[in-house]
């Protein structure tokens, strides 16, 4: 079919282009270089290893210096160990278990660590990741398959074929823990036969919504549901939420929030606590005593000799064998008898789960999951949930080619204009100041958002507004364009200036423990640099530098903060604005304020653009604008 042919293209020129990014980086980079880019830990020391299934190794390590650079490394990735003697040659090629801290596990194709890995600084290098687009190249032909033979209802209506149906009248779902429009999408989720989408725009209680419709699907279908996710994070939040709720969850994959709660959730956990995991022991310490017993040989001996480590090593095996069969055991043992599985949407063809089948699956951030990786969970089931906002940061695609083909398009956004009778949008928010939310509301949401009683007046200070946009007209701030990157260092001064006196401020009325979190945002990385170096020489913001986050739009998705600072940057007699132009990603960062959101930027520059002069037209109704040159000296 033409639908999934095109996907399967589009996801070819992604795979290349992100390909051609890796190699690059791969062959032109020192071994710092590619650690300061996140993708490798160096140097490492070895801290533990045990013998896996098949003729694996895990192998556990530990970064022992730069522990505080960011990095790529996560649960589920392919990655390398490697000898920074001969790093071409002296490498071993495995998969990530773990990742927690500045530990993680690695499954390495081997049975015994190679002799270089005894002397010489080790690493760990990321590598790319084929199983990943293998995953979704595989679910695409399977789709197009499906849709070709009339064969998945779910195929059909997703890609506009059929229409979704409904047990219209059924629900009569009630819970005093959700908001009309919250309960108004738990029945829309009961009664759908095939597809339900909950809209959920920011701080509607999303998650919570989900979480309770998950616990009424398990009571009344008694399925088994799989929830999945783009992120690892994502996954976290929703399996610790369902826990407390009293399902029985079974969490695949490794998580990136190591908290002990969460580890109790994964498959590797449940496994060390199932009552045969102490025959796995005894059987792995004996495999390991054979295999001890048989790297004592010396490497000239006869054929008597030869023979009896030959012996060894395949008694260790079949010891090997009888501990895979024991694992999978406790596997199938666990996975029947949990009411959800969780995972990340290509983790859902994990080996332990793959064949399953399910009543229901639900996608959660929908809004930010490439396409392809949805079809992977949704050939598994009969019904599709979807959650998640269309109107902020789309999933990010690193080839400016198949963004533009369609690949930037979500899923989430094709049946939201296919199917708006499976839509339900939560309409009541608990985050914002109602003036902070009525712009959003107005542009996005067709002015449907209210705000619940508790946040609808919240103020830092009695005589303080929410709302402020500082116009920089005029003042000669002009920006730096620097490669693809601009900066307007004037402008990151005025508005540290002003953040500096708006903390003055808030210290007369709070303490360093109570003090409220501040996020300044700009879209542009070189002018977070800028801020950040601006932070460093200010003793008074130091003091609550725990408290003060400064950082792109992306990085704060999902995330909330007291006060919003945003620094626009863009300020060119050619009203170019870049970025900005994506007002789904400014939805993202005006909504991340609960109590005071202060915008600077240049009018001029700005108002050429219709959202921003309605921007500009909704603080003077709110009495939010100034004038830059009201608060110079």
């Amino acid at each position: 079919m033409d639908y999934f042919k095109k996907l399967q293209d589009l996801l070819k020129i992604e795979r290349q282009h992100d390909s051609d990014i890796y190699k690059e980086l791969m062959e032109r980079s020192s071994v710092n270089a590619r650690r300061e880019e996140g993708i490798t830990w160096y140097p490492i020391a070895i801290r533990d290893t045990e013998l896996g299934r098949g003729d694996y190794l895990n192998v556990e390590v530990e970064r022992t210096t730069h522990q505080d650079v960011m990095h790529q490394l996560r649960a589920g990735v392919p990655a390398a160990l490697f000898s920074n003697h001969d790093p071409k040659n002296d490498r071993v090629e495995g998969v990530i278990t773990y990742q927690g801290g500045n530990r993680l596990k690695i499954n390495l194709r081997t049975d015994e660590l190679p002799d270089w890995s005894r002397d010489g600084k080790l690493g760990i290098d990321l590598l790319f990741d084929d199983n990943s687009y293998d995953e979704m190249q595989n679910a695409l032909k399977l789709a197009a398959t499906l849709y070709d033979k009339d064969q998945n209802n779910l195929v059909q209506i997703l890609t506009g074929k059929k229409s979704a149906t409904f047990n219209t009248g059924e629900g009569s779902y009630q819970n005093s823990k959700l908001n009309p429009s919250q309960q108004e999408a738990v029945n829309k989720i009961l009664d759908a036969n095939d597809v339900a989408i909950v809209h959920g725009p920011p701080g509607t209680g999303k998650t919570t919504t989900l979480v309770q419709a998950i616990k009424a699907l398990n009571k009344k279908d008694h399925h088994q549901i799989l929830v999945v996710a783009p992120s690892n994070t994502a996954v976290d939040l929703l399996s610790e939420k369902l826990s407390e709720e009293g399902l029985n969850v079974l969490r695949v994959g490794n998580p990136a929030r190591v908290s002990q709660r969460l580890q109790s959730l994964t498959l590797d956990n449940k496994i060390s606590e199932h009552s045969s995991n102490k025959e796995i022991k005894r059987l792995k310490k004996q495999a390991a005593e054979f295999k001890n017993m048989a790297h004592k040989y010396k490497r000239n001996f006869g054929k008597a000799e030869r023979d009896q480590r030959k012996a060894l090593f395949d008694e260790a095996r079949k010891i090997m064998k009888e501990v895979e069969n024991t694992e999978q055991y406790i596997i199938n043992d666990l996975i029947a008898g949990a009411d959800v599985i969780t995972a990340t949407l290509v983790g859902a063809n994990h080996y332990t789960i793959r064949d399953l089948r399910y009543g229901t699956i639900v996608i959660d951030e929908a809004g930010q999951s490439i396409e392809p990786a949805c079809w992977i969970p949704i050939l598994k089931a009969q019904k599709l949930i979807m959650a998640g906002d269309h109107l902020q940061l789309p999933p990010t695609i690193k080839s400016e080619e198949a963004a533009r083909g369609g690949l930037s398009t979500t899923l989430l956004e094709k049946c939201v204009e296919l199917h708006p009778e499976a839509v339900i949008l939560l309409r009541e928010q608990y985050r914002m100041h109602e003036t902070i939310m009525g712009f959003s509301s107005q542009e996005f949401y067709h002015n449907k958002l209210i705000a619940h009683e508790s946040v609808a007046k919240h103020a830092l200070l009695a005589d303080d507004s929410a709302l402020l946009f500082i116009d920089t007209a005029g003042c000669g701030f002009d920006e730096k364009i620097e490669g693809t990157s601009a900066t307007n260092p004037e402008e990151a001064a005025f508005a540290f200036k002003h953040l500096t006196n708006f903390v003055t401020r808030l210290s007369n009325h709070y303490t360093t423990e109570n003090f409220p979190s501040i996020a300044f945002i700009s879209p542009y990385k070189q002018q977070i640099e800028i801020l950040r170096e601006q932070l460093q020489h200010s003793d008074l913001l130091k003091k609550y530098g725990d408290k003060i986050s400064i950082n792109t739009i992306d990085s704060f998705q999902g995330q909330e903060r007291d006060v919003v600072y945003i620094s626009m940057t863009r300020s060119n007699s050619e009203n170019k604005i870049g970025f900005l132009s994506d007002v789904r990603r400014m939805n993202v960062a005006m909504t991340r304020a609960r109590k005071k959101l202060v915008v600077i930027g240049d009018s001029a520059t700005l108002a050429q653009f219709p959202f921003y002069a309605d921007f500009i037209g909704y603080s003077e109704k709110h009495d939010a604008y100034k004038s830059a040159w009201e608060f110079m000296e």
